[in-house]
């Protein structure tokens, strides 16, 4: 039987502190420390709020890790870590870690991009990815549409949000709501007390914008839209039906993001569609994705929820995979990049 490598993931592209351990396909550990709730009071991530707990829980994290996975650091084969993209000062308290991990253990790193380890989580969950395999990333900062013929080396963008994101529209309407901080959880919660009232638009899914941008997505025109709509509401005297705007709000997002990710698998001929990303969690986008899946004869794949948040499985997993295809690991100079493009998969 071949060796399995056993790779350590480190992923602080935003506001947790991620450390996943795997052994070939297989998860042992899966530790995360947030920081959400020291942002929670500023409605959003502060960058050296995030950069100051990253370097606070690292060392907690990393142990909790290795006693869950009933490893020692001396039996790491690889290393991986998010270089990017994400924020910089965030990005470099975990790639300055991860050196020093690699340099002490004298093993390999592998610097992997954020995005394409939201694909590669889903292996340790549901075995090998499908190739080519069609991939719908959406989160606070990323709304995209990928090809993946091959996780490790090989991505092409379809298409991506042009202004908001899916999971920052979700934000910025859950405070218009008077919802906490962040707001997919509790615009999903809500929205299930609700009915689609509301027909709110739809961004880039008519006449000449569909045409120009057939796989992109906006968000901010619904942002608007939901603003506005509450405004009027407010300014008349009348009482805002929180449930049913949220209900339709979301409606509204998970409509496009199902619409354009069948299309697009339809279009490129391929019969598989993995969601990933924190807006992955939301109940009614996984329940309509299955619906138009099924309907359409593409098999879905998405990781249960707490896999879709960012976390140091994914890199870990997507690592774990770098070694098994004989990558050659990163230098360890790779800088931390906070624009990394997802068709640069391994920096």
């Amino acid at each position: 039987m071949t060796h399995q490598p056993l790779v350590l993931g480190i992923e602080t592209s935003c506001d947790e502190t991620g450390i996943g351990i795997v052994r070939g396909e297989t998860l042992l550990a899966d530790a995360i420390a947030s920081s959400v709730d020291e942002h929670a009071r500023f409605g959003g991530v502060v960058p050296e709020v995030a950069s100051r707990a990253h370097l606070e829980a690292m060392i907690p994290t990393l142990e909790r890790a290795c006693t869950t996975a009933g490893v020692r650091l001396s039996d790491v084969d690889a290393v991986s870590v998010t270089a990017g993209p994400g924020l910089a000062g965030a990005l470099m308290v975990g790639v300055a870690a991860a050196k020093s991990l690699a340099v002490a253990l004298g093993v390999p790193i592998y610097g992997v991009n954020h995005l394409a380890a939201h694909v590669a989580v889903d292996i340790v969950e549901h075995g090998p990815l499908p190739e080519p395999t069609m991939a719908l990333l959406v989160s606070g900062g990323h709304s995209s549409l990928l090809l993946v013929p091959d996780v490790t080396a090989d991505i092409a963008s379809l298409g991506s949000t042009i202004d908001d994101a899916a999971g920052e529209a979700f934000d910025k309407v859950a405070r218009v709501l008077g919802l906490p901080f962040p707001g997919g959880p509790h615009i999903d919660r809500m929205a299930s007390q609700g009915e689609v009232t509301i027909d709110f638009p739809r961004g880039l899914t008519q006449g000449r914008d569909l045409e120009r941008h057939r796989f992109d997505f906006s968000f901010s025109g619904l942002k608007t839209a939901v603003n506005r709509w509450v405004e009027l509401r407010q300014r008349s005297g009348e009482e805002v039906p929180v449930a049913d705007v949220a209900a339709s709000f979301q409606e509204a997002v998970v409509d496009v993001l199902t619409k354009k990710a069948v299309a697009a698998c339809r279009a490129q001929g391929v019969e598989h569609l993995q969601i990933g990303g924190g807006v992955a969690a939301n109940s009614r986008l996984r329940a309509l994705a299955q619906e138009r899946c099924d309907a359409a004869g593409i098999e879905l794949r998405v990781p249960r929820p707490g896999l879709c948040t960012d976390n140091g499985a994914m890199v870990a997993a997507l690592g774990a995979q770098m070694v098994l295809r004989g990558r050659t690991p990163s230098d360890l100079s790779i800088p931390a990049d906070s624009s990394m493009p997802v068709t640069e998969v391994l920096a």
